[in-house]
């Protein structure tokens, strides 16, 4: 007690006041995926106690759900966003350094152009999209569910890559033309891991925003084999009851590969600060 109250004296009050304001704000958050574990494991006879607690852990919900075809559902959401977000990095970065280097006539036209897309909301493109991938024949596709995600993100993809590249001084890309260096050379060297914390806010925008999307793939998919997490989420849902113990164990299984993302790209993020600035 004496050492925690000797540590504690070393903030500043007002250090103090903020560090248990964070805290409280981050349990507030973190209580509803706690409770979502704690109804998963939950007894389907203990659903509507009072409780917070129950008498007992049932594990049987995370191991029956994957006889469901939940695994494949896991593994289609891991393709459209994975897909989606390689598209999106492949047109929105050179796009962006183009835009950021380069003057041309009608700039600023495209740039508003691109900002504009990003004003449309996909319930309102629905009947749209649905008849072009028709004409197309690409309905209850996967591919449908990522040009469609790739092209909702990439607007935001674009804008934010232009800023950081617009922000790396161009003296450096001259420097290394001087020293013999290619334009794809200065790109990948120089200007791509300066630029690595806009192209992680890109990744991780654009991958969680499609693994997330629920409306687009419920209007374009119809078997199962197409259909992402969100849509096989919602068919835990029924006319007269829900399947709490899936809906809620597949809920916590959807949130595990946004997490390890977020945990291997994390120090991505720091490198990526800090990349140029020791030669």
């Amino acid at each position: 007690m004496t050492a925690t109250r000797s540590a504690l004296g070393r903030f500043p009050a007002r250090t103090l006041i903020f560090m248990g304001l964070a805290y409280l704000a981050a349990i507030i958050f973190l209580l509803p995926y706690l409770e979502m574990i704690i109804a998963a494991l939950r007894p389907s006879n203990q659903l509507l106690d009072r409780d917070y607690l129950p008498t007992q852990f049932n594990w049987h919900s995370f191991i029956d759900i994957w006889g469901t075809g939940f695994g494949h559902n896991l593994r289609v959401s891991l393709e459209v966003a994975g897909g989606a977000t390689i598209l999106v990095l492949l047109v929105a970065i050179p796009a962006a350094y183009y835009t950021a280097r380069h003057r041309f006539r009608g700039r600023n036209a495209f740039m508003l152009l691109v900002l504009i897309t990003q004003m449309f909301q996909p319930t309102a493109m629905l009947v749209g999209l649905y008849r072009e991938f028709l004409d197309l024949q690409m309905l209850d596709s996967i591919y449908a569910l990522i040009l469609v995600n790739a092209g909702f993100n990439m607007a935001f993809a674009v804008w934010i890559l232009n800023a950081y590249v617009t922000g790396i001084p161009a003296e450096l890309e001259e420097a290394a033309f001087i020293d013999g260096s290619t334009r794809i050379g200065v790109l990948f060297r120089i200007t791509l891991p300066l630029a690595l914390p806009g192209i992680v806010t890109a990744l991780i925008f654009t991958f969680i925003s499609a693994w997330n999307e629920f409306i687009v793939a419920l209007t374009l998919t119809t078997s199962q084999a197409a259909q992402p997490l969100t849509v096989a989420l919602n068919n835990y849902i029924g006319q007269y009851q829900v399947d709490w113990s899936h809906l809620f164990a597949g809920s916590v299984i959807a949130t595990i590969p946004v997490i390890i993302l977020f945990a291997l790209i994390e120090g991505k993020v720091v490198g990526g600060l800090t990349a140029g600035s020791i030669k």
